[in-house]
Formats: C-alpha cells, sequence, structure tokens
C-alpha cells in the first residue's frame, strides 16, 4: 500500500475520541430545550409566542415543572451515557493495543544524542514498562543527525523518532517517506548555536564574512546559520560553508581548520558534549531574535505503516514521551526550587510547563512556520522543488486521541 494509505479509517478510529464523542451528546442535550418548547407550544402557534407562553403557560404551574425535570433529566442520562462510554473507549483502547502489540512484537526507535526527551524516555524506560508486558521489544538506535534519522525512518530501519524539523524538509524533497506527527510544546533555545575556537577574534556572527563555517548539510543548524547571517547583514554566499556531520567536524574544528562552527546540542549533559572546545556567539534567541521559538521546532516522526496500523501503538509512544518531557521539567523545577539564586519568574515558568503537556499535535502555525523554511531554502537553490509540508502523505494535523 502507498503513503497514503494510512489515512484510510482515519476518522472511523476518531468517532469513540472523547471530544467528538462529548460534542455529539451535548448537541443531544440541546435538543431536550428545543424540544420543550415545540411541547408548550401549540403547532399552529409561531415559535416567537413562546414567550408569551413562558410568562403566562398554559395549564398549570405542574407542567412547567414536569418539563424542566424531563430537561434536567435528560442532561443528567447524557452526562453519564459520557462516563460510561469513556471507560469503554479506555478499556477498548487497552485491548486494542494489546492485539496491535502482538502483532508488532518489535519497536526500533531512533534518536539524536543530546535530545532531551529521548534521553530521559530512555533512561527511565518509561517505554519498556508500558509495552514490554505486552510482548513489544525496544531498540534505541543512536543517529548523529535529524537527516540520517529520518533516512533510516523511510529505508525501513527505525519505526518512530524525533529530530529538528528543518532536516524533514530536505528529506521530503529527497521523497523520502515519513509522517509527522506531533511536536514538542517548548523548543530549547540553548539547544544550538555557533561556536569559535578559544583565541579566535571573531566576537559577533557578522565576523564570519569570508570565514570558513562548518555545519550538517540539511539540519536545523543549516538554517539557523542561513538566518543568523541574514540578520547580521550577511547573505549565505558572504562564508565558506564546510559540510560536515558533528562527528568529523569536532576534530577538524579542535584542529584550528575551521573557523566557526554550528553545532547541534553543544551543552547538553552528556560527557562528550561537556567536552566540546570553543566559545558560543549566543543562544538561538541571541542569534535569530525574538521569533526564534516559532521559528525551529522539534517533531516527532513515524513510518505511514506505524500510524495506519497501529494507531494505539503509536499513541502510547507519543504519551510516553509526553512523560518523559513533564519528568524533566518537573526535575527542572526541582533544581531551581534549591537554588537560591533562582529568578521567581523562571521557578514560575517551570511550574506552569511542570503541569502541561510537553508534546502536542501539529498545527497551522508550526506547518506555516515549515514552509517558510521551505521557501527560503529553495530560494537559494539548497532543495530541488518547493515541497508542501501540510502535504497529507508528510504531516497529519488532526488532533490525536493521546492529547485529549
Amino acid at each position: 500500500m502507498g503513503q497514503q494509505d494510512f489515512m484510510v479509517g482515519y476518522w472511523l478510529r476518531r468517532a469513540m475520541a472523547p471530544w467528538p464523542r462529548r460534542i455529539s451528546l451535548f448537541f443531544l442535550a440541546g435538543i431536550f430545550p428545543i424540544a420543550w418548547v415545540f411541547s408548550t407550544t401549540g403547532r399552529e402557534q409561531p415559535v416567537g409566542n413562546w414567550f408569551n407562553q413562558v410568562a403566562y403557560p398554559p395549564g398549570t404551574t405542574l407542567q412547567l415543572i414536569y418539563n424542566i425535570l424531563l430537561l434536567l433529566g435528560g442532561i443528567l442520562f447524557l452526562l453519564l451515557l459520557d462516563r460510561l462510554l469513556s471507560r469503554w473507549s479506555d478499556r477498548f483502547g487497552e485491548a486494542s493495543l494489546a492485539k496491535e502489540c502482538r502483532s508488532i512484537r518489535h519497536l526500533a526507535i531512533g534518536y539524536p544524542a543530546g535530545m532531551t526527551n529521548f534521553e530521559v524516555l530512555r533512561e527511565q524506560k518509561f517505554l519498556e514498562a508500558r509495552l514490554q508486558p505486552l510482548g513489544v521489544g525496544i531498540e534505541w538506535i543512536p543517529f548523529p543527525s535529524a537527516s540520517t534519522l529520518l533516512a533510516a525512518l523511510s529505508n525501513g530501519v527505525i519505526d518512530f523518532c524525533g529530530g529538528g524539523g528543518t532536516a524533514s524538509i530536505f528529506s521530503q524533497a529527497a521523497q523520502h517517506v515519513f509522517v509527522r506527527v506531533a511536536k514538542e510544546k517548548y523548543p530549547d533555545l540553548e539547544g544550538q548555536t555557533i561556536v569559535v575556537p578559544d583565541g579566535s577574534a571573531i566576537t559577533s556572527v557578522a565576523d564570519l564574512r569570508g570565514k570558513r563555517v562548518a555545519f550538517d548539510e540539511g539540519s536545523s543548524a543549516h538554517y539557523v546559520l542561513i538566518r543568523a547571517l541574514k540578520l547580521a547583514g550577511l547573505s549565505y554566499g558572504d562564508i565558506d560553508p564546510i559540510y560536515l556531520p558533528q562527528d568529523e567536524a569536532l576534530p577538524q574544528f579542535i584542529d584550528g581548520k575551521l573557523d566557526a562552527w554550528v553545532i547541534w546540542m553543544p551543552y547538553a549533559p552528556t560527557d562528550e558534549r561537556r567536552r566540546y572546545p570553543g566559545r558560543s556567539l549566543g543562544s538561538l534567541k541571541d542569534l535569530l531574535g525574538a521569533k526564534a521559538s516559532a521559528e525551529l521546532h522539534t517533531l516527532y516522526y513515524s513510518t505511514p505503516e506505524l500510524l495506519r496500523d497501529y494507531p494505539r501503538l503509536l499513541k502510547a509512544i507519543l504519551e510516553e514521551v509526553n512523560e518523559a518531557g513533564c519528568w524533566v521539567s518537573q526535575r527542572l523545577l526541582e533544581e531551581q526550587s534549591v537554588t537560591s539564586s533562582a529568578i521567581s519568574s523562571s521557578v514560575e515558568e517551570l511550574q506552569r510547563r511542570s503541569l502541561e503537556r510537553a508534546i502536542l499535535p501539529l498545527d497551522v502555525p508550526t506547518l506555516e512556520s515549515l514552509q517558510g523554511q521551505v521557501n527560503i531554502l529553495h530560494s537559494l537553490h539548497l532543495i530541488p522543488q518547493r515541497v508542501n509540508v501540510r502535504d497529507g502523505a508528510y504531516s497529519i494535523e488532526l488532533r490525536q486521541n493521546w492529547t485529549c
């Protein structure tokens, strides 16, 4: 079956989602007042005359009380029905998950080193605790970048992964097979930067004119550099771009063969990242301005088969990724709470985040931002055609059950 086949039956699976069900039930509840109006109003009279009849109801007050009780009873019945359907839906969902797990047995998840939610998910074994009792083995496969992750996803090496959104543009242009299924709510504005050697005379992005700048081609670092150069009054042609993955760029940077290096997660809490040399030119907010968080997104990707054939399993994966994100926020809050120098506003922000979902469905602003990246990359002839990121074969915008 083709990539578009996963949409077959999608709306049928949505039918038992909590919000559509509740909307339908409360729509039915709205029928009761209308029925009451017509029950107390003769067919031969205009409905507008009903207002006069409320002030002077026909018959006795007992009839009016009866109609009100009928209305309240109907609403109560629908609320109880919603509760019963919700419990039935939960039991049905767990049974469906178990059935899907019996079919798949093995799940391969790819992750870029330093991606916090995946590091926590792997270390805390949230997913193993959820799926191993159902007979599913979890394999974790590290990758150097999101572009290599998506190539592996397209080739069937992995089933699910996460990474920067820019890589998906290059992969879509290369006609790789994958589906964008979710996004992180809060991008990490400390997650990328441009570093220069410690003794370098370079102090700002404007000083990069004519310099050798290394980055992983097709990654979010690629886009960060393009945008940072533009904001500094430079063009992409003003530098000497050196396309190198991070593991190959590191030794050249150490040997002084590079003037600058755009890197992903340079200061993530791993021993390898702590050993990275160099001096940062600033955070993403420093490099891209106030709109940095709206431009760069961390996305989650699935194979079309996982979305189409194992929707309950995908839902479970996203729920556990979300759990990992909440765990991260809670740990950061605990660390801030014991630090006397912690700023109250940052503590309040962490408190709010710890109570919110870390993972959200794709939305229009996110995809519009991604499409803006497409336009920039195509104008620089970095991708062969102007792809449409809202293509239903590559992005799912529908609200998923795991957010209800």
